[in-house]
């Protein structure tokens, strides 16, 4: 796959934030459970809170192969930040432009690029994780508005988050998407969740108690909202992908760094045969991993313009985002864990960065889909090709 020169200055200008800004707090935020308040600001400074926002609203308007160029290094830095930042700019606000109004595109956009606004995602429920159609939010019709209620789990920055992109029941078979102002009353933020990995990103529950809104907060068309949300889920694949290989291209360099420096039997254990297996075999599966994540993003980006490619089908823009992230996050587990090893004893210590990785690692085989689920997904679309043929 070959960059153009302006993606490769992108990148390097996304490594060189990585590398000053994230990299050596992560390990703080991670203890503190915490991201410091100003890193949002700095994103948007850099302009990385609008990359998939066209310039009429001051975003960045990124293709789809950038942006995944850009997450892959925040997540080299930082993984927590990377979550927020993917959730922000892939189902929030690409969905928002996608099926948006002209009015509601003004009202929001902007302040999703200036970081005034932060953007949340609320899908998952108590009942209704990886079966998004069973999600039992209720949104009935108030006047000439909506009442939402229910409860929302997992949903990251929904803390911090300005602007909820909702999902609720709005008839007996079918969903609908709701663009939901934080501050509104009934929206209750509940425990924030203890995760083994991602400690610094606030994942939290949310009640939604009678929450009015009015309406102009229905996104797109009613009953619409399960294939919104699914199609943010296979853009939000891919994102998990780049961010998978973030974390493990991180992982891999550190415990190249220690094999040169650490010293057994009178030399370095990078000499040693089973090291460089472990790295090498790191490089394989990490460079797949990028490739298969810049194949759906393609996939996605020439679905969005309406040029033919299918959606459905192995070779389709699902079975390609989740086979990206299949392979992109068992392969930063994998990576992560190897890596512990290269440091032996060391690499089970809190205050080395490979123990930190691992668990960030295994989150990305979790959220917006576990790897079961994606095996699934992947079977049912080669089952799909063959029933045709």
């Amino acid at each position: 796959m070959t960059w153009t020169r302006e993606q490769i200055e992108i990148r390097a200008l996304a490594h060189e934030f990585a590398s000053g800004e994230l990299r050596g707090a992560s390990a703080g935020w991670d203890s503190n459970r915490d991201l410091d308040e100003d890193v949002f600001g700095k994103l948007a400074e850099i302009g990385f809170l609008g990359m998939l926002i066209p310039e009429q609203y001051g975003g960045l308007d990124f293709d789809l192969g950038t942006y995944l160029l850009v997450l892959e290094e925040l997540a080299w830095g930082d993984a927590s930040v990377a979550l927020s930042v993917a959730i922000h700019n892939g189902p929030v606000a690409g969905l928002l432009q996608r099926y948006g109004s002209d009015e509601q595109k003004q009202r929001w956009l902007p302040g999703l690029v200036s970081g005034s606004l932060l953007g949340a995602f609320a899908l998952s429920e108590p009942g209704a994780g990886s079966d998004a159609g069973s999600v039992s939010t209720n949104a009935e019709r108030s006047g000439t508005g909506w009442k939402l209620s229910g409860e929302k789990r997992w949903v990251t920055n929904g803390r911090r988050a300005g602007l909820v992109l909702t999902f609720a029941r709005t008839e007996p078979d079918g969903m609908s998407a709701f663009l939901l102002p934080s501050d509104s009353d009934g929206y209750i933020v509940g425990a924030r969740e203890g995760t083994m990995g991602f400690r610094a990103s606030q994942t939290v529950s949310v009640e939604l108690d009678g929450v009015e809104l009015p309406a102009e907060g229905l996104l797109g068309d009613a009953g619409r909202g399960l294939p919104y949300a699914l199609e943010a889920l296979d853009l939000g694949r891919a994102g998990i992908a780049a961010q998978a290989v973030g974390i493990g291209r991180s992982a891999m360099e550190h415990a190249a760094r220690y094999a040169l420096e650490r010293e057994q039997f009178g030399r370095a254990i990078a000499d040693f045969g089973a090291i460089q297996a472990k790295l090498a075999e790191m490089a394989r599966k990490l460079t797949g991993a990028r490739l298969l994540a810049h194949h759906a993003g393609a996939a996605l980006e020439a679905a969005n313009r309406g040029d033919g490619h299918a959606r459905t089908g192995v070779q389709g823009v699902t079975s390609l985002a989740a086979i990206a992230k299949l392979a992109a996050s068992e392969a930063a587990t994998w990576s992560a864990d190897q890596a512990i090893q290269v440091f032996g004893g060391y690499g089970y210590m809190r205050h080395y960065p490979v123990e930190q990785l691992l668990r960030d690692a295994k989150g990305t085989e979790i959220y917006e889909g576990t790897n079961e689920i994606m095996r699934v997904v992947i079977a049912r679309e080669v089952l799909r090709d063959a029933a045709i043929d």
